[in-house]
């Protein structure tokens, strides 16, 4: 698991120009091409997305909304704000980046804020979590009805996309054949299974056995 900077699987695409100059309007409508290798996660920031420019210039932490896919022209791309697509901040200072083999070239769409839905391509999964005991945990990756991942989408309409589970609905053609919107519930329960009341043999064998402990209500002093 990185700290701060995290590799992801690099993306050649094309950059809003106007980023590149701290949101100057004089640039909006331009673009330039660009490498995106890698990310930043800042809690209480969005995923920032560190870049290669054809000049040689590294340019850092902007945000999923300054990227477009390189096979579109501006003019065919809406422009669209961070939080359009990207509903939650980075969760913590440690991001782990993984490309599930599962989802790898599989189709999903996502629900966005205006309740319109969203399609796109898996590309790789941002996830985070809290890797010392000794550090102070203040963030919430860890807490079970808390926590979100953030998957990499490269959407139909030429932006890309971060959204998290309970966004995004797959459409894996050989399983997914249920075209209902779910109605689960948060996950709260923190799942362990040990301290159940039960003990190992006391004893150097291999295959020991697991017994129930005896409680100190259960024994009886003669």
């Amino acid at each position: 698991m990185s700290y701060l900077n995290a590799n992801i699987p690099p993306i050649y695409c094309k950059l809003r120009k106007e980023y590149l100059y701290d949101m100057d309007e004089k640039y909006k409508g331009q673009d330039m091409e660009c490498v995106v290798f890698g990310i930043t996660s800042i809690p209480g920031y969005a995923i920032l997305f560190n870049i290669m420019l054809p000049n040689g210039a590294c340019f850092w932490r902007l945000p999923i909304s300054a990227f477009f896919q390189k096979r579109y022209d501006r003019s065919q791309v809406p422009d669209m704000q961070p939080h359009e697509l990207e509903l939650w901040n980075s969760f913590s200072y440690y991001p782990s980046v993984h490309c599930f083999d599962y989802l790898i070239g599989e189709e999903g769409k996502y629900r966005g804020i205006d309740k319109k839905f969203y399609g796109g391509n898996y590309l790789f999964t941002i996830d985070w979590a809290h890797p010392e005991s000794n550090i102070l945990d203040t963030e919430h990756s860890e807490i079970p009805f808390e926590h979100k991942c953030a998957h990499i989408l490269a959407l139909h309409n030429g932006n890309y996309a971060a959204q998290p589970n309970n966004r995004i609905l797959w459409n894996v053609s050989s399983y997914t054949t249920d075209t209902s919107w779910p109605d689960y519930k948060v996950q709260t329960t923190e799942w362990n299974v040990e301290n159940k009341g039960l003990i190992s043999e006391d004893t150097d064998r291999m295959f020991y056995d697991i017994e129930e402990k005896k409680r100190a209500e259960d024994e009886t002093f003669e």
